[in-house]
């Protein structure tokens, strides 16, 4: 644009000199005309007594000053011209500035709004990729039909540097928000499933970040065709193993819990070698979340991939009975040693461990063995934020009736993600936990019991040193007492906290603990 306007003011210039010439030109060549004169002005008749005058000197100095005065007139009105020119051209010339200094400005604002673009990136590396829609993955002779697109991130190993700054983000009020946390349903011939689903859809904040997978074994139709009515809010996936397993004779009553046993492992491998996600939220069909479900699981996956000693979160509370948790705490937190399941994040780096020697059964009470556990512990709420519904099952509605049946849901949503949870950090917790425990004094059960004589609101302390000492005052104070690798169902330390009529209540082993005794279970 400015090139073209150059050029039309060198043209206007040449035109400029070139009407001049011919301006001069014409004005010396052109014949006398009439003028005003004493005998009226430019008249027929006038022409003699002009041309007389111009034989003569006099005359030809009157043309002269004419031809001057003519040539000045023009010259003027050329350089009103040239003024306008000038003119115009100074306005292009500001233009052309203006439009230098938007294009700046456009640029600058594109370079701020990259830079907050590339500040919202969480400090953790994600790579990512898109798995497209409809797409078929096939493995084993199994085909996963992918209904949703959606993006899945992949984990990368974190440098010293980028280590550094998610442990220093841990407890803040946001995690990434680009984190993908799936969610693994196991269902097998539960129509009831329907129960749990609508749950999940109706509480779910993003189909994106939690999309939903149903991973199905026993080849059950009506089954199947509940979970397919749901389309593409959730991915539909069939265990394609549904043969019997071969077990010694003693075992063939447990032929469910081998079954259950391989279709964790398959459906674990799924999301994470063939999804390729990095973490995992895993609910059986017989579980019915609160509205905080995702809420929770979001703000502890830090915690869970910067802490070592943490191996899993999860949303039950074995002792969480209506009378045994405290209705006012709904965002009270917990670590404990004990393994509770029943709706738990996993990270993939943990199933690479124990996926090659993951058992034939009962993998539940495997993962709570030492070899498994390494003194790792999990994170668990004060109130659950997962009920079970299902009384029938492999295990024949084993605590259901005298425990599960009475474990209170969280209907309280607490915004776990604004909250500070660094204290759940084992290093402040342990300093701090230990210290409330053994400061409360130490009290008998039959004192706290009806008619009992204690007074004041707790918390107090309850001593056991025997596997049977603990298994009668579990039983006395109405909190599970069976022990798996020796570790009570909801301990820390050996130590079991929950509420009694009213007051906080510590029932652990003497000060001084150091582990756990197997031989207890």
């Amino acid at each position: 644009m400015v090139r073209k306007k150059g050029s039309l003011i060198l043209c206007g210039a040449f035109l400029f000199v070139a009407w001049n010439a011919l301006l001069l030109l014409f004005l010396w060549g052109r014949p006398p005309i009439g003028r005003l004169g004493e005998g009226g002005g430019a008249e027929p008749g006038a022409g003699e007594e002009w041309g007389a005058k111009v034989g003569g000197t006099n005359g030809l100095a009157v043309e002269v000053i004419r031809l001057a005065e003519e040539v000045e007139s023009e010259l003027e009105t050329q350089k009103k011209l040239l003024k306008q020119i000038q003119s115009h051209r100074e306005l292009w010339e500001q233009r052309k500035e203006l439009g230098k200094r938007e294009s700046e400005d456009t640029k600058d604002e594109k370079n701020i709004e990259q830079l907050k673009k590339l500040q919202q990136i969480p400090a953790v590396p994600l790579s990512h990729k898109i798995v497209d829609d409809t797409k078929t993955v096939t493995k084993n002779t199994q085909t996963v039909m992918v209904t949703p697109p959606r993006l899945v991130m992949k984990e990368q190993e974190l440098g010293q540097e980028n280590k550094q700054i998610a442990e220093n983000e841990v407890g803040l009020t946001k995690p990434s928000r680009q984190i993908i946390i799936p969610i693994l349903v196991i269902a097998c011939d539960r129509v009831t499933v329907k129960r749990s689903l609508d749950k999940l859809i109706q509480y779910r904040p993003s189909a994106e970040l939690y999309p939903i997978i149903v991973s199905q074994d026993c080849g059950h139709a009506d089954t199947a065709r509940m979970i397919g009515s749901y389309g593409s809010q959730i991915t539909h996936i069939s265990q394609p193993d549904l043969a019997d397993i071969p077990v010694r004779p003693d075992h063939r009553k447990f032929q469910g819990y081998y079954k259950i046993s391989r279709h964790y492992r398959w459906a674990l491998n799924q999301v994470f070698n063939v999804f390729a996600y990095s973490t995992v939220v895993i609910v059986e069909d017989d579980l019915e979340v609160a509205p905080d479900f995702f809420e929770y699981f979001r703000a502890l996956y830090p915690i869970l991939s910067s802490d070592p000693t943490l191996w899993c979160i999860s949303a039950w509370n074995d002792n969480g009975r209506d009378g045994l948790v405290d209705p006012g705490k709904a965002d009270l937190l917990y670590r404990t040693d004990f393994f509770p399941g029943l709706g738990w994040m996993l990270l993939k780096e943990v199933w690479a461990e124990l996926e090659p020697k993951w058992p034939k059964a009962f993998w539940d009470d495997w993962m709570r063995q030492p070899e498994q556990r390494k003194d790792r512990s999990c994170i668990r709420p004060e109130i659950s934020r997962t009920i079970t519904f299902g009384r029938k099952g492999v295990s024949l509605g084993q605590f259901f009736d005298q425990y599960l049946r009475y474990i209170k849901l969280n209907t309280e949503f607490v915004p776990f993600t604004k909250l500070d949870l660094s204290y759940l950090v084992k290093e402040k917790y342990d300093e701090t936990f230990e210290k409330e425990v053994y400061i409360a004094p130490l009290v008998k059960v039959e004192e706290l019991q009806q008619g009992g004589s204690l007074k004041g609101s707790g918390p107090f302390r309850v001593q056991y040193s025997s596997r049977d000492s603990f298994k009668v005052l579990a039983r006395n104070l109405g909190v599970m007492d069976d022990l798996k690798s020796g570790v009570p169902r909801a301990g820390y330390r050996g130590v079991v906290s929950f509420i009694s009529r009213g007051r906080r209540i510590y029932l652990g082993p003497p000060e001084g603990w150091t582990k756990y005794d197997i031989s207890w279970s």
